[in-house]
């Protein structure tokens, strides 16, 4: 038999932190007890990725207006099929004609912010409601986890997150292109070449501040002080893991915004202001 030790005594009653059973839920009538608009996040949430996957997937299946000469889309780069307008990229192979070369290149982006762990709590409150937030009841029975599929996916996040890094690397390398004009002359800019270079700069920082990245960079380690430059990287990536959320949206903002600029560029309704 158990005691359970009186108040104020400092003791740790069972069940309450020591590795007993947890007391049972209140139960309660109403589906949450909340008063505030608990909903608006999760309702913002939804609106903001259905029109950015509404966006990207009309530009996608567009396969037109994504070059202008020397800034090339986010979506289509590395263009790397024979039909890509532009010289941007070596070209690997000759794809269909009815595949857009956007769709080589987008699944590996779309993986990563799949099987992203914010990303995952943001689409499971909102689009799955599971839960939709804090002290609010979920819809569902009950929750098997990352265990069957679909979900047993996630589990692959680290691998996107490797191709993640050589698409920076590759983004960088088309930003680093619109230094030069449309004769190919190095030594210009124009507003084009700092869309392109923030773009590359904040999913550069997504990547880097992802926490499977924290993971790699400083995991299965027993003692830092054995490892003293992992442990520097360890902590640069941690202060960065915690600004993930903010990467994870204001870079999803960029890529559309760098690809709507090359869009108006491709289209002459606008022309490039060029710096020098």
């Amino acid at each position: 038999m158990t005691a359970t030790a009186p108040r104020g005594t400092g003791a740790v009653t069972p069940g309450r932190g020591d590795g007993g059973p947890a007391p049972r839920r209140a139960t309660i009538a109403a589906r949450t007890l909340r008063t505030d608009r608990w909903w608006v996040q999760p309702l913002v949430t939804v609106v903001v990725l259905v029109l950015f996957i509404a966006y990207s997937s009309f530009r996608a299946f567009q396969n037109a207006y994504y070059h202008a000469e020397p800034y090339i889309s986010p979506f289509y780069s590395p263009c790397i099929t024979t039909r890509c307008e532009g010289d941007s990229f070596p070209e690997f192979f000759t794809g269909p004609a009815w595949i857009s070369p956007a769709l080589y290149i987008l699944v590996l982006p779309l993986g990563i912010r799949l099987t992203c762990y914010y990303y995952r709590k943001a689409y499971y409150r909102s689009f799955w409601l599971s839960p939709p937030a804090c002290a609010v009841a979920e819809p569902h029975r009950r929750y098997t986890g990352e265990t069957r599929l679909p979900l047993v996916g996630q589990n692959v996040h680290r691998y996107f997150l490797y191709a993640a890094l050589v698409f920076n690397v590759i983004l960088f390398y088309e930003a680093v292109r619109g230094f030069r004009d449309e004769t190919g002359e190095w030594g210009h800019m124009g507003l084009g070449t700092l869309v392109l270079l923030v773009n590359a700069v904040l999913l550069f920082l997504y990547s880097i501040s992802c926490h499977s990245c924290r993971h790699i960079v400083g995991g299965r380690l027993n003692d830092f002080s054995e490892h003293p430059l992992r442990y520097r990287a360890w902590t640069w990536v941690s202060r960065l893991n915690a600004r993930h959320m903010q990467y994870a949206w204001t870079s999803l903002f960029a890529v559309a915004f760098a690809d709507f600029y090359v869009l108006l560029l491709a289209t002459d309704t606008i022309q490039d202001v060029r710096f020098f």
